[in-house]
């Protein structure tokens, strides 16, 4: 194999990674939230029903902002069910997830969650504009944030929640161009609510941020002009525009599914393109970032079976999208990983959906144990050492033909670099076969160590871990890896994901 090169300068960066980064995303869905976070009968349970030891693996996954409460389901969703003694609230059902929604988990309980998960737990907070519009919207905003003295902030005062929800980021509604989505629209007449909602919510607070929704994914038929549309009407009253992808393998595809970055950079970039097109047309200086709110593995194709049945018996909390990630889903979802931080100069809100039991880092028995995806390793590698500024990384790397987007790459890496000087590589072989030589020259950055090399591989590409397995899939450290004379050495194992911190 051909050895795959770079050179980190300094000189030559990308932008600063925001924290949101490393957000993820809390839905009424499945088990993502009843038996997920919110267990009272949990032997681990606190006296608020949430789960300890799910709270310790959200700790040490290290996320930041927690996107709620959808999602599809945020658009058949009445705050006001939400709030309130949990006995009184009434049952309701989710045309989104055709469930049951008892709402014994609602909105105090959401924040009191962010408040345990630690200080670097932000919320986000979506409003329904598919079944409701600019009036519940202000009514959610003033009981959340509005101090007192008004009869929704005294009304949370008197559920017990005295100080406000302080809550900065708001979703205007979730993936409005879907025809699957309750309350479907155009982009003009999205465009029209959202510009409507986005002025009433910043005369309540002038100092919100708001995010438009974006296309639901790139390969939906009105992307492009859909966000063209939607910006046209909002680009003076938003801070950000959504995307939404998932990724999973075609046809047994394995080739073009490690890929799949690919598209979501060309995904970012498309999406640039024409934020920065129409701010230029509207002789604006100002520009919209980008919130890629939702992303992911997920095998779409589980989910259609159950969706195409005529089942319609309205459980509570059923066991859906709950995907058991493999070696080789981890990889891709590394890689994933990469190509956000390769553009976050514009991406500066990320979601993984979800974060526990539904398409998550994180799986749960109800009664039992909690335990991490394989998917959870590049996830917390990447939120704890993904901090500071990213380098510019181009890379001369051997190639493989992919059937979906053509010669591509075998490896594909990103490298940050923290305030203290330390840089950390993340990197991914995308081959199935072969070891990957890695040369990376250093200039002016004064490293003269390896700290660290982090392998997240497997000689069975389907390993993952299970209830009965928890811990068969873990990093290890890598061998021979070192750095001399401002050149780093290493060999990238096979299908592996890859960090490797320099001192």
């Amino acid at each position: 194999m051909r050895t795959a090169r770079f050179t980190l300068d300094p000189a030559f960066t990308t932008g600063e990674v925001n924290p949101r980064l490393f957000g993820s995303f809390v839905e009424h869905l499945g088990r993502c939230v009843y038996t997920g976070i919110f267990e009272p009968t949990h032997p681990t349970a606190d006296p608020a029903g949430l789960r300890q030891d799910v709270l310790d693996l959200i700790r040490e996954l290290g996320v930041t902002t927690l996107r709620y409460p959808g999602g599809n389901f945020v658009s058949g969703y009445r705050w006001e069910d939400s709030v309130g003694p949990a006995e009184d609230r009434p049952r309701r059902l989710d045309l989104a997830w055709r469930s049951t929604e008892t709402n014994r988990f609602g909105l105090s309980e959401y924040i009191a969650f962010l408040k345990k998960v630690g200080p670097q737990a932000e919320p986000m907070m979506a409003v329904n504009l598919g079944t409701r519009g600019v009036a519940e919207a202000l009514e959610l905003q003033e009981y959340a944030n509005h101090p007192s003295g008004t009869a929704l902030s005294d009304l949370r005062a008197a559920h017990g929640d005295k100080d406000p929800f302080g809550i900065k980021v708001w979703c205007l509604g979730n993936e409005m161009d879907g025809p699957w989505q309750t309350g479907h629209k155009t982009a003009e007449e999205y465009g029209r609510v959202a510009a409507e909602t986005a002025r009433a919510m910043r005369q309540m607070d002038p100092s919100v941020e708001l995010v438009a929704c974006g296309s639901s994914s790139q390969s939906m038929p009105t992307f492009a002009e859909w966000e063209a549309t939607v910006l046209a009407e909002t680009y003076d009253l938003v801070d950000y525009i959504s995307l939404h992808a998932y990724y999973e393998p075609q046809d047994g595809d394995l080739d073009s599914f490690l890929a799949s970055a690919v598209d979501m950079e060309s995904f970012i970039e498309n999406v640039v393109a024409t934020c920065d097109h129409v701010g230029a047309r509207l002789k604006s200086r100002k520009k919209i970032n980008l919130s890629f709110d939702e992303w992911n593995v997920w095998y779409t194709s589980r989910w259609h079976e159950i969706e195409n049945s005529d089942a319609r018996d309205w459980p509570e909390a059923p066991r859906l999208l709950e995907d058991n990630y493999s070696v080789l889903d981890a990889v891709v979802f590394g890689s994933l990983l990469i190509a956000l931080l390769r553009h976050a100069d514009r991406v500066t809100v990320a979601c993984l959906a979800q974060l526990v039991n539904v398409i998550a880092p994180i799986l749960t028995e109800p009664g039992g144990p909690a335990w991490r995806q394989t998917t959870f390793f590049p996830f917390a590698q990447a939120s704890r050492y993904g901090r500071g500024r990213v380098l510019d990384v181009r890379v001369d790397s051997p190639t493989y033909d992919t059937k979906k987007y053509g010669e591509t790459d075998l490896l594909h890496a990103t490298a940050v670099r923290a305030d203290d000087g330390t840089v950390t590589v993340f990197a991914v072989n995308r081959s199935r076969t072969e070891p990957l030589p890695l040369e990376v020259a250093l200039s002016g950055l004064g490293l003269t160590s390896v700290a660290e090399h982090s392998v997240l591989a497997d000689e069975d590409p389907d390993a993952r871990n299970t209830l009965e397995e928890p811990e068969r899939v873990t990093p290890h450290p890598a061998e021979g890896t070192s750095l001399n004379e401002g050149t780093l050495s290493a060999v990238l194992e096979p299908l592996s994901w890859n960090m490797i911190r320099l001192a």
